[in-house]
């Protein structure tokens, strides 16, 4: 292992090192970060790939470890980011393929990787103002699912994303990848189901329930004008009792084939995009 090392006239701000060993404590401790206890008691999460990263930094994310393959020393980009990282006190790691392999847990990783610091919300930070819109999930357990429902609403220009109870964590490697970025645009909350039900009668949005017994069709619920919150039950039990007895409104998307019900993130793009339809235009022609 070298230090390249990154000196200004106060003194080291970052390292820069050349690893080539995975039994480095460094790698470990990255490659740790597939592990939810380790995110947890770390507050970190790793995402891959250089646009994520960029994307990541320009909205003001904090860098804690940046690592690229030695092959992309040089690159214009790679070399603004890995000056950036240093400057803001994180550490570059120039690794071989082998080390971003095992990091990655893929054959063929991604150039470029960074760890960040995690970030949520509380729910009383949370002030919904009229046409905006929260997708709230209770208990959702599939990280696919979850990483298209975060990517679904930041294209759909939803203010943030509720997690209610024991939900899979939005920070592992699988999530983040589903998200394609988003993770990094959309809000987050964490929040218990007592707290989220205190939550939404003080702050009295439009609280729409996602329910195969629904009697509402989706498209007839007056969203417009409102601070809408769609809540989303969980992929096998869909939404307990006590969930669906605070909505004002229970909807149905209604369906026609021999399948008995749609996928999660499917149906909650559905419910977001018709709630969201009179804010959403194509702009003006390219």
């Amino acid at each position: 292992m070298s230090d390249h090392g990154a000196q200004t006239g106060a003194g080291r701000v970052g390292q820069v090192k050349d690893i080539t060993s995975l039994s480095n404590p460094v790698i470990k401790d990255i490659r740790a970060l597939s592990m939810k206890k380790h995110r947890d008691e770390t507050g970190a999460f790793l995402a891959e790939g250089l646009k994520l990263v960029i994307d990541a930094i320009d909205q003001g994310w904090s860098i804690r470890t940046l690592i690229y393959a030695k092959g992309q020393r040089g690159k214009a980009q790679v070399e603004k980011i890995a000056a950036l990282t240093v400057a803001r006190g994180g550490l570059v790691l120039e690794v071989t393929d082998k080390v971003l392999t095992a990091i990655t847990r893929r054959d063929n990783p991604q150039a470029v990787i960074a760890v960040f610091d995690q970030r949520v919300m509380t729910l009383d930070a949370v002030r919904i103002k009229p046409d905006e819109t929260w997708v709230a999930l209770d208990r959702v357990r599939d990280p696919g699912n979850l990483g298209t429902i975060i990517r679904t609403a930041d294209a759909a220009g939803a203010a943030g994303v509720m997690l209610i109870g024991d939900t899979v964590d939005p920070f592992s490697t699988e999530t983040v990848r589903a998200t394609m970025g988003s993770i990094f645009a959309v809000p987050l909350v964490r929040t218990s189901e007592a707290a989220f039900l205190a939550w939404s009668k003080k702050a009295a949005p439009l609280l729409v329930g996602s329910h195969l017994k629904g009697s509402v069709d989706y498209r007839t619920i007056g969203y417009k004008g409102r601070p809408v919150v769609l809540l989303m039950g969980n992929e096998q039990a869909g939404l307990p009792e006590t969930l669906a007895g605070a909505c004002e409104k229970l909807a149905r998307i209604p369906q026609a084939g021999r399948a008995d019900s749609l996928n999660l993130a499917i149906a909650t793009g559905v419910m977001l995009y018709e709630a969201r339809r009179h804010c959403l235009d194509l702009g003006d022609p390219a």
